[in-house]
Order: structure tokens, then sequence, then C-alpha cells
């Protein structure tokens, strides 16, 4: 049994339309903004046409599938906001693969009393400091959050999510309970360079890396750029220069090999050419496998800022926006995955991976698997962002028999 690939080909690139900007041809559907809700719309209406039940709960996860789901159902998705600039297969891939697996498997007249679902879940991209779809459907969601989590710009994820039309305090209703669900399966690209250098056609995950989020606040004094002398600043910008130069340090002495750190958003003010940064605002975003090396690199992180605090004359203050702890992959539905892929024929490795997916959350409250297919040159979050269709086919095809295998077992 295989997908057809034209017909996934087809439809990903119909939603690429969504979101897309022609100046630096990058899509642009940040969580609860209009074109990712035009996104939703259209999967729904995709979803529709081709038979099937669709709703979208409190949280903006679009589920679609057939029949009641009294029984407990086989989920398979992904999500289709984007970051800023991103490219058209993270998170989409997932989605519309979970379509195609359904199609197929209703061509093939495969009949089973387990439901078979799919689903896009909503503000995957951590736009507000998590997953919050997928922490919706595993019920990780507590109302103080939902009400205080903003995003880099200040935005309040109430008002971003009442601008729609939704309800904030309705993600809490979102909760699936463990019985409802038998497995949870997610398709998506590596977002790195290793199966691509390797020549390797398929990632069997084992493991997602865990995830902080902090803003971080250096505030001192704007001043004249000509008139202040250099020894006699309270430059912000400054202070952020040098924590970047620490960032080495603090994975070489705190950190593993799994370690990274990133400053991803740069704010100064006043932000005029003439002036001294008064505040530098930014993001720092660490990750590992291990919990307890995250919380070492993140209190190596705050005794840096400290003291290049004190070195500037800064005030350093910091918000940790989210913290995901790392996450085995369900043991036996990584090699129920990776039967599929040496039956199929398909070169591959285990493999853990860097980046945070929403199977993380699922994994919460069932069996959760995740697979992997090359990026070109391990490239995402960029317009340049690219998987062969020929791997795609591969993942997908990885996909269907993995939920032909789950079904079969009692």
């Amino acid at each position: 049994m295989q997908i057809n690939c034209e017909r996934l080909k087809a439809n990903l690139i119909e939603l690429s339309k969504i979101g897309y900007n022609e100046e630096d041809r990058g899509i642009y559907r940040p969580g609860y903004s209009d074109a990712d809700m035009e996104s939703r719309r259209w999967l729904q209406e995709k979803a529709k046409a081709a038979g099937y039940e669709t709703y979208m709960d409190g949280a903006g996860n679009v589920f679609f599938g057939r029949g009641e789901l009294n029984k407990p159902a086989v989920l398979m998705g992904s999500h289709i906001d984007s970051v800023p600039a991103g490219g058209i297969f993270d998170g989409s891939l997932g989605v519309l693969a979970a379509l195609e697996v359904m199609q197929t498997l209703d061509e093939n007249q495969v009949v089973t009393e387990t439901p078979v679902w799919g689903v896009a879940t909503a503000e995957e991209e951590g736009r507000f400091g998590g997953m919050l779809g997928a922490q919706a459907i595993s019920g990780k969601l507590n109302p103080d959050w939902i009400m205080s989590a903003h995003d880099a710009d200040g935005v309040y994820l109430k008002d971003a999510m009442a601008a729609q039309g939704l309800n904030a305090m309705d993600a809490l209703d979102a909760a699936w309970r463990p019985e409802q669900l038998k497995a949870y399966l997610e398709l998506h690209i590596e977002q790195g360079p290793v199966l691509f250098q390797e020549n390797l056609q398929i990632g069997v995950v084992e493991g997602i890396s865990g995830v902080f989020k902090w803003i971080v606040h250096l505030k001192g004094k704007a001043d004249h750029a000509g008139t202040a002398p250099m020894d006699m600043r309270s430059d912000a910008f400054m202070g952020l220069a040098d924590f970047a130069h620490e960032i080495e340090r603090i994975i070489a002495e705190n950190g593993t090999d799994k370690t990274r750190i990133t400053v991803g958003k740069v704010e100064l003010k006043p932000g005029y050419p003439h002036t001294v940064a008064g505040e530098a605002i930014f993001t720092i975003v660490g990750r590992d496998m291990d919990e307890e090396v995250m919380k070492e690199v993140a209190n190596a992180c705050r005794k840096a800022l400290s003291a290049i605090a004190r070195k500037h004359r800064l005030m350093f203050e910091y918000e940790q926006s989210s913290w995901l702890a790392p996450k085995p992959c369900s043991a036996k539905l990584t090699d129920l995955i990776e039967e599929q892929v040496k039956a199929l024929d398909y070169s591959y490795l285990r493999m853990p991976s860097g980046a945070g997916h929403d199977t993380q959350f699922l994994s919460e409250i069932t069996d959760a698997g995740l697979i992997f297919i090359p990026s070109v040159n391990g490239v995402s979050h960029a317009p340049d962002e690219w998987s062969h269709w020929h791997d795609i086919e591969a993942g997908t095809n990885v996909l269907l028999h993995s939920v032909l295998a789950n079904l079969a077992e009692n």
C-alpha cells in the first residue's frame, strides 16, 4: 500500500500560499494571526471535501476524521502555524501527511474499529512561550499561565485569541483523557543536517530535547553617543555582546554536545544611531536532552548575566516564559516504526530530536512516536527550507504503515 504523493504535494503547495510573503518568499503564519486562522479554516474545508468530520476545539486545534471518538483513537498530526519567514514543510507536512494517510486507508478499503483522526495543533512555534495546542490536548495548561502569557512584543495570549474569536480559558476544556488515545504519530522534517549529510531517508526518533525560553532585560542609561565617555557609560548593548561571547564557555563548562543556547530576538532602546542603548531586550533559548544539564546551563546563564550587569553598571531582569522538559518517545512505538522502515527497505538512523515537537506533550498521555525525513542542507525556519519529494513520499509511507501496524495490535 502506497500513498499518493502527487495529491500530498498539491495540498502542501496550496497551503503554502496562505501567509506567503512575495518579498522574502517566507511563510508568515504566527500563532493566532489572521493567516494562521485562515490556514485552519482551509484545512477544515479540505477535510470536509474529502468526506471527513472536522471541528476546532477551544485552543484552536483542528481535528479531522470519521466516526465517534468513543474508543481509543490513533491520532496523527503536527502544526500549521509558522515562525516569521518560515518554510513550507515545518509542521504542515505532518498535518497533510495525516490527511493523505487517511485518504489512502479509505481508498484501500481498510476497515477498522479503531478511530483514526488527524490534528493540526495550535501555536506550536512558541510565540507565547509554549506549545499551546499540544499542552491543551495533554491537559498541561493552567489558568495563571493562560492569562499571563505574552509574546516578545508584549501581546498577551488572551488578547491574540480574543481577536480571533477564541476565549483563552476555553483551552482548559480541550484536554483528552488518556483512555481516549491508542497512539499518536507525527511526521516531521528533521530541521537539522544529520540525515541529509549521511544520505539517509528516515530518522526514527527516540526522544526530544528539552527547551527553556527567557526574555531578558538589561537596563542601563541612554546617553549621547558623542559626549558620553566610553568608560562612563551604562551601555546595555555591551552587556548583550559580552553575554554572546560567554555562550561557548557556558556550554563547554556546563553543557554537553547536545546543548544549544541561542539569542534569537534582540531589541535596543531607544534604538537611535546617535544614542547609547539604555536597554537591551532579548530572548535566550536553551536546549538539551537532559533536564539536569538544562538546569545547570540556565543557572550558568543567570550567573554570567549577573556578573556582566555589574561590570557595565546595568540592571538585569529576566522572565522564564517556558520550560519544557526532555521527553522520550514510546519505546514500543519507536520499535514499531523501525520495523516498518526496515520492511520498506529505507535507510535510517535512530536519533534524538534537538527541536521541540508536539510529540513531547502527547507522550504524557499516550504512546507517541516521531518520524523524521531529511531537510536539504539542514535548513529550516527559513524560506529556503526544503525536503525532496521522494523523501516526503518515503516518510509518509512509513507513517501509513506504522498506523496500519498499530491498528493491527490488540
